[in-house]
This record gives C-alpha cells, sequence and structure tokens, in this order.
C-alpha cells in the first residue's frame, strides 16, 4: 500500500476533485425526472413477487464464537479496509462524471456479491455493530442527496425499476450473502418528494426494510465557509426532519463536497434552536477505502469514502474500480470478518493496530 505521506497528499487532491465534480453535478446539471414519475403508494404490500431475500434482513448473523484457529483458518483481519462506496444519481444516461447508470450500479453490485462482501450500513459501520458472517468482507453502499433516482414506490407499492433500492434488492435476490441494505443521506426533500405524507411513507418502508437513513444537512451548502450557528441550523433542521418522517435518531452524517466546518468538531455534535445532535460517524468524499472501526487510526470526524467509478480521467487511482481490483490483489489489507461480534480477529503482527480500548476483544491469531 503507498505509503502515509503520499496517500495524504493523494487524499487532498482527490477530495477537491470529488468536490469540484460534486458541485459541477449537482449545480450545473439539471435534475432527472424521477424514475416511474408515480406518486408513492402506501407500503401496505411492499415487495409483491420479490424473493424473501429482499424482506426485511436480519441484523446478526449466524452466532460463530470464533477462536484463534478459527480466524487463522478464515483468515479474519478485523483490522483491515474496509470499502465505503459513494454514490449520486443513477439515472440512464449520465450528465456528470460522479452519475451511475442502472446497469453500471448492478454490475459494480453483482461483483462485491461474487466476490464475497456483504453491505453493512453507515450506522453499522460507524459503530462496530457489522453482522457480516465469518470469512466474508464489509462494504458500505451510500447514496447521496436523496435522489428520486434511489427509491421510489409504484402504484403496487414495490420500489421503482431500475432505482438504486430495486437494484439492490433484485442482486440480493440472485445471490443471497449479499445483504440488501444501504444508506441515503437526505436533505430537505428526500427522493424528491414534496409532499410530507409521501416523504414519511418512503423513509419509513425504507427503515422497516433494514436501510438507514440519515443526514445530509438541509440544503447541501459548504459547511466550510458557513458560520457556526447556521452549521448546526443546517445539521439540526434535517434531524428535526427525518424524526418527523418516522426516521428512528440518526447515528451518521455525510458532509456536502466532503466539506468540514470550522471547528470540525461542529459536524459530529452541537446544538441549535433546542435541539441536539450527535453522531457516531462523520462521513467524507473522499478517495480511499476507510482503515477498521476498530483501528487505533480510525477517525469518526472524517471517515473515508471512494466515489463509484472506472478508472478514467481523475479516477484512474482513487475510485471505486481501482480500489476494488486493489483489494483484490492485496488481500492481507482487506478485513475480513470472523462472524463472532464479541471478539476482534486479527493476526498477531497486526494486534497493535486495535485501538487501546478494544483490545481486551482481540483474538489474535
Amino acid at each position: 500500500m503507498p505509503s502515509s505521506a503520499s496517500l495524504t497528499r493523494i487524499i487532498g487532491i482527490a477530495n477537491i476533485v470529488v468536490v469540484v465534480a460534486a458541485v459541477v453535478g449537482l449545480i450545473l446539471v439539471p435534475s432527472a425526472s424521477r424514475p416511474g414519475d408515480r406518486p408513492l403508494a402506501a407500503a401496505r404490500n411492499p415487495l409483491p413477487g420479490v424473493q424473501p431475500s429482499a424482506q426485511p434482513v436480519s441484523t446478526t448473523p449466524p452466532g460463530v464464537e470464533a477462536t484463534p484457529e478459527f480466524a487463522r483458518q478464515i483468515k479474519a483481519n478485523e483490522a483491515g479496509l474496509v470499502p465505503v462506496l459513494m454514490y449520486h444519481r443513477i439515472i440512464k444516461k449520465r450528465r456528470a462524471s460522479i452519475d451511475r447508470t442502472p446497469a453500471q450500479l448492478k454490475q459494480e453490485l453483482e461483483t462485491l456479491a461474487k466476490q464475497g462482501y456483504v453491505p453493512v450500513t453507515a450506522r453499522e459501520f460507524a459503530t462496530g455493530a457489522m453482522p457480516v458472517p465469518a470469512g466474508h468482507y464489509p462494504v458500505v453502499l451510500t447514496f447521496d442527496d436523496g435522489h428520486p433516482s434511489h427509491f421510489g414506490l409504484d402504484a403496487n407499492g414495490a420500489p421503482v425499476k431500475d432505482t438504486a433500492v430495486d437494484i439492490i434488492l433484485r442482486v440480493a435476490a440472485e445471490y443471497p450473502t449479499f445483504r440488501p441494505v444501504a444508506t441515503f443521506w437526505i436533505n430537505r426533500t428526500p427522493f424528491g418528494l414534496q409532499d410530507q405524507s409521501q416523504q414519511a411513507t418512503a423513509v419509513q418502508w425504507l427503515v422497516n426494510h433494514g436501510f438507514e437513513v440519515a443526514n445530509h444537512t438541509w440544503s447541501h451548502p459548504d459547511l466550510a465557509v458557513m458560520p457556526k450557528k447556521k452549521v448546526r441550523e443546517q445539521i439540526v433542521r434535517i434531524e428535526r426532519l427525518l424524526k418527523k418522517l418516522g426516521a428512528p435518531p440518526d447515528k451518521t452524517i455525510a458532509l456536502p463536497f466532503g466539506a468540514m466546518p470550522h471547528p470540525r468538531k461542529l459536524a459530529r455534535s452541537g446544538s441549535w434552536d433546542g435541539t441536539s445532535y450527535s453522531f457516531a460517524g462523520v462521513f467524507l468524499a473522499g478517495a480511499e477505502p476507510s482503515v477498521s472501526p476498530f483501528a487505533k487510526d480510525f477517525d469518526p470526524l472524517a471517515i473515508q469514502r471512494i466515489q463509484s467509478n472506472g478508472k478514467k480521467g481523475e479516477c484512474r487511482k482513487w475510485c471505486s474500480q481501482y480500489w476494488l481490483e486493489w483489494l483484490n490483489k492485496h488481500p492481507g489489507w482487506r478485513y475480513v470478518s470472523d462472524g463472532d461480534p464479541n471478539r476482534i480477529s486479527v493476526p498477531v503482527k497486526l494486534r497493535g493496530n486495535i485501538s487501546p480500548k478494544q483490545r481486551p476483544q482481540v483474538n489474535a491469531y
């Protein structure tokens, strides 16, 4: 893996590139219409015809008690790297570099499933409560901006075809170990819906089916140039909206453009107008896999993500195709689950990489 110094330079450049791309995509490019262009139906029969694997997901894998011998057999490494993938619009004709087509999303998810990756939510990752079976690898699927192409329900109460949720469910139906979960970070009009009852139906459907819906600020501003009070207001207004829509208290936030407020602790906790917020994880728009949430180097205020894209242009060395290929070629760097939520299994040589407060749980081999 590249040195820390070179990675720091790469990450800095890559964050700038990702921010510029996001600005172009979100400001200069017109929004696509919502797939299906139909109002949300009540979720009384949410998934007609979908296989059982697409129903509400289990949060706990089958019970495993990891021993050093077992961890050695499956090459467990819970100090390894985890890809946190960042998606924006999923549309048939890409209008910005950060857009992906439904076919591209499906192909990437199928690749992940075939390679043994198991999706977890951003909340599960940030808190270290990742229900990944032994020998498999966690991946975090994240979608920014609550775009209509991420989710909608058709007149029959099923996810609109070729939305992100529809594609995730179809891949999960084909690959049983691929948990149908993801994180959707929303702004003030989740999934392009103006009516609050429809917003509530959408959010509650997602939450009831194992997805996470969380904070991406009210109006998607650059928090780095905002006064502290305005930063807190941007975050709190979405916290209030989520509560009103029936979402559980959220534990994660994605910073618009990956831009950190000053001081950066404002992104993690604060209050405005009598409402407080506190997050387990603050996610950037970064350029490399994240370190393990158990690692001593894990920074919950600056969790790296990888833009989903190929290897052309600015993505030559820091988007999803590059990093997934890199992790395949360097399996010793990848997070491999031991399937035991009570232990953190690592090779003996990596014991020192685990956070001191987590070391009583270490199962070294």
